[in-house]
């Protein structure tokens, strides 16, 4: 029987074996950089979904690999502790805060009132009677004009927390494959992979663990301030000090220093001031130190590290940033740490 051969059979590539080689590794790369650019804007539902993965892996391995339940129900389980615990009061806090403010600038006499008072107080004229007025209606204005774009943002936002939801469910639901994965395609050997894994460990443990007992301690000392000093709905203040404590550099005295000028347009200036010293001397400061004690404690991880790992994080990630920021200074010193290693290793071998 005649071979029939395909007219491309005989026709002889131009390339090299290594040139091959060379082109396949520069399509790989090219094609990933096209897919990278094209996720950009979800980057933070895949990031947020491997953090929220190492988070509740501990509680992954003692229900499936241990106790042996149910490894699709365990999932669906973590799925709903997200977000009941994440998604949930983050949505209906900012709901509350929204309806507030839309409330507070459609009823501008409120804030003059309130305006004047503090000029009164500290004899500082902040502006006339009328350009206050403009402003605040410029500003109702302007938030009723965010209703459409928040309603936009709310979609958006609703489309990065399903896509990190749909990645988390199968991250855990093909944990082995995915951790056999990184092992096969990951350029590193064994003991590098153990010591990346162990780095990010301990910055999750430390920066999204760590974070949440800093906010929730200063949620606390900010709610019982406002109540010692006699501000109104100091329990729900509290509540929204908890998440603002999540903002860098801004975090909790958006909460405390308008309070404090409540309490000097009411003319308690005793309480006021008693507010601002609390506020800069230890709300402030219990963010600075708590955080770097927790992550030493918690992770093992320099001071430096997470200083400017939270520089670097917020800059580019922005609240996301807060984990991710000390995860990038942290795999930098040990990819630095594992090429001082393999010099080691070669020089060694090159003097036998």
């Amino acid at each position: 029987m005649k071979e029939t051969r395909t007219p491309f059979t005989a026709v002889e590539n131009i390339y090299t074996p290594r040139q091959r080689y060379v082109l396949l590794v520069c399509s790989i790369l090219a094609l990933a950089g096209l897919m990278l650019f094209g996720l950009a804007q979800y980057l933070t539902a895949f990031l947020a979904a491997a953090i929220l993965f190492v988070v509740f892996r501990p509680w992954w391995v003692a229900l499936v690999h241990r106790r042996r339940w149910n490894r699709r129900l365990v999932t669906i389980g973590i799925l709903l502790v997200t977000v009941v615990v994440l998604v949930v009061p983050f949505y209906a806090l900012s709901s509350l805060l929204l309806d507030r403010l839309v409330t507070f600038a459609k009823n501008p006499e409120q804030i003059l009132t309130v305006v004047h008072k503090i000029e009164a107080a500290t004899g500082f004229k902040v502006a006339e009677q009328l350009n206050v007025r403009e402003l605040l209606l410029q500003g109702g204005a302007k938030v009723s004009g965010w209703l459409p774009t928040l309603a936009s943002s709310a979609l958006n936002f609703l489309v990065i927390v399903g896509l990190m939801l749909f990645t988390m469910y199968y991250l855990f639901m093909q944990e082995t494959y995915f951790l056999l994965g990184l092992h096969r395609y990951l350029p590193f050997r064994n003991e590098t992979l153990t010591e990346l894994g162990e780095s990010l460990k301990n910055n999750v443990n430390a920066n999204v663990l760590g974070q949440v007992l800093v906010a929730l301690v200063q949620s606390i000392l900010t709610g019982l301030t406002l109540w010692i000093f006699g501000v109104p709905d100091a329990l729900f203040w509290g509540v929204v000090a908890f998440f603002m404590a999540f903002l860098p550099v801004l975090g909790t005295p958006l909460v405390w220093g308008p309070a404090a000028l409540y309490q000097f347009s009411q003319g308690h200036n005793g309480q006021a001031i008693g507010i601002l010293l609390v506020g800069v001397i230890v709300i402030i400061n219990v963010d600075n130190l708590l955080r770097i004690m927790l992550a030493k404690r918690m992770g093992d991880i320099h001071p430096l590290v997470t200083l400017v790992g939270l520089v670097l994080g917020v800059e580019i990630f922005g609240l996301i940033g807060l984990v991710v920021g000390p995860l990038l200074v942290s795999y930098f010193l040990v990819l630095m740490e594992v090429f001082r290693r393999e010099n080691r290793l070669r020089r060694e071998e090159m003097a036998k």
